[in-house]
């Protein structure tokens, strides 16, 4: 029988493991088999690796026969990190780091991956983790993309030319320079402030507890305390939103005192009030307060309760010192205010489009001129009288123009009922351009002994309906105090929800002035009739 020809088996010229005829990269250790198929040296790959043929930095950065260099990277992705990171080494750091860089730009496809050798012979650890570098190069793997001195590498080569190729010329690999931030120049002396490790220019950290407080004549942070208001209403300094002027405000005159606060669940105030003393033409003195509401469903409500307030107080202060009895006075103060908050209708709008409601308040107001005093209304603002002495009864003063109080004046239902429905609050009368009716109501009370008048709108009321309610809340020494009182009535709705506006304006009766007195009772006549006693 004829013998069969010797068989022939190929083997790898790297880690002399068998290869199939049609491989081109070594199943085992990845070398790159066409290297030796012309005739190249995989053991010199590194050299080879310079495009003009010049030595490999790697092989020029250190001693034939130097220990393995580091190369490789923990992980799966060696090829690219190894590559970069071997090649990062000052001169004279880590023999073949560059060899392994030179080689990956000359077409390896593996470098990292692959075992290669050094300069001088000596094998150095390559391959990905868990592959253990070369099984036959007896180096053992070091740590991935650091030097000697333990730096991670940059974007040199052993001779300190860029990217690990020949001198002059360009990078040889598409390695990331990693290069150390540099610290910024501080002509200043520089800060403490750090950002990413290095030093801003002039940076400092800010402390309040460091910083002045705003100029003295200025407005102050209500939050910090600190910084300085800015026009559109927020600190310059912490950003605190801060309250508008009249979200809460306080007045005391000469015999008069009212507070106005915007409520807890209203974003701003739409009331207002105006205060105001004067003597008629005999010298009595007269002491005054206008309080307004805005309809919050009308247009500018907030706009609407100022101009009535503040209309409605010159006209009346103008009817008094003139001479006119207080009745005529308190009426043609109630139609000013009306003119007023209609004149609002009239302005153009911002986008030039007419609103389909116009402004609108309610007004009520007082005024004591000697032994009397007279009220007038419109809406749903009220007044009542509360006595020192809190044996005798109060009483409250005005009817609402409401739902509810026709339905109690009509006897289709008690006050209880009337007020507990959603309806109540529906104002019948209004200070407004689409007002059906201007009726201004209007009426004198001379009482029989000390007290005080308190003129307020429905955010108080709401928490003390009847007048007996609003006797208990009001403070005994009120006609001494009258802005502790209104400051008192106030926290009595806050305290209850404050779910409205509220503004109360205390009156001491008799005018508490310095020509003020108490004569004995008596009835005069006015355009409204008899004044009523109390």
């Amino acid at each position: 029988m004829p013998e069969s020809p010797p068989s022939t088996t190929t083997l790898c010229p790297s880690c002399a493991e068998p290869l199939d005829a049609e491989d081109r990269f070594c199943e085992h250790c990845g070398a790159d088999l066409s290297l030796s198929a012309s005739g190249a040296d995989p053991s010199t790959a590194g050299s080879a690796a310079s495009p003009s043929g010049a030595e490999a930095p790697g092989a020029a950065g250190g001693p034939a026969g130097a220990a393995p260099s580091p190369a490789g990277t923990a992980g799966t992705d060696g090829d690219r990190l190894g590559s970069t990171a071997a090649a990062a080494g000052p001169p004279g750091e880590g023999p073949g780091a560059a060899g392994a860089t030179a080689g990956a730009s000359a077409g390896h496809p593996a470098a990292g991956t692959a075992s290669t050798r050094s300069a001088g012979g000596a094998p150095s650890a390559a391959g990905a983790a868990g592959t253990g570098g070369d099984p036959h190069g007896g180096a053992r793997p070091q740590a991935a993309g650091a030097g000697q001195d333990g730096r991670l590498g940059g974007g040199h080569g052993g001779t300190g030319q860029p990217g690990g190729g020949a001198e002059g010329e360009g990078p040889a690999t598409d390695a990331f320079l990693l290069a150390p931030p540099q610290a910024a120049a501080q002509p200043g002396g520089g800060g403490d402030t750090l950002a990413l490790g290095v030093p801003l220019a002039g940076a400092k950290v800010s402390d309040p507890r460091e910083e002045e407080p705003a100029e003295e004549n200025g407005t102050v942070c209500v939050a910090c305390g600190l910084g300085g208001v800015d026009a559109d209403g927020y600190c310059e300094h912490c950003g605190h939103a801060q309250p508008r002027k009249r979200d809460h405000q306080e007045q005391e005159l000469e015999g008069v005192a009212a507070v106005s606060d915007r409520g807890l669940r209203h974003h701003r105030n739409e009331d207002a009030f105006a205060l105001s003393t004067t003597s008629l033409p005999d010298g009595t003195p007269a002491v005054a307060a206008v309080v307004c509401d805005g309809v919050s469903t009308a247009y500018r409500p907030d706009d609407a309760s100022a101009a009535a307030s503040v209309a409605g107080n010159e006209s009346l202060l103008a009817s008094l010192e003139r001479g006119a009895p207080a009745e005529e006075a308190m009426r043609g103060a109630l139609m000013a205010a009306f003119d007023a908050v209609s004149a609002l209708a009239e302005e153009e709008t911002q986008d030039g489009v007419p609103h389909h409601n116009a402004p609108a308040c309610t007004c009520v107001s007082a005024v004591v001129t000697g032994p009397v005093f007279t009220v007038g209304w419109i809406g749903d603002s009220r007044a009542y009288w509360i006595p020192d002495d809190r044996d005798r009864p109060s009483a409250r003063l005005t009817e609402d123009d409401s739902w509810a109080a026709r339905m109690v004046s009509a006897g289709l239902m008690t006050e209880a009922e009337a007020y507990a429905d959603d309806r109540a609050h529906a104002i019948t009368g209004w200070l407004g351009a689409d007002a059906v009716e201007v009726d201004p109501h209007v009426a004198a009370f001379q009482p029989e002994s000390p007290g005080v008048i308190v003129v307020c709108t429905d955010g108080l009321w709401n928490y003390a309906e009847s007048a007996a309610e609003m006797a208990e809340v009001v403070p005994p020494d009120a006609r001494t105090r009258p802005l502790h009182s209104a400051r008192t009535l106030v926290g009595v709705a806050l305290d209850g929800g404050g779910h409205d506006n509220v503004t109360v304006a205390v009156l001491p009766f008799p005018a508490a002035v310095s020509r003020a007195g108490f004569p004995p009772a008596q009835v005069t006549e006015g355009l409204g009739g008899a004044v009523n006693g109390l």
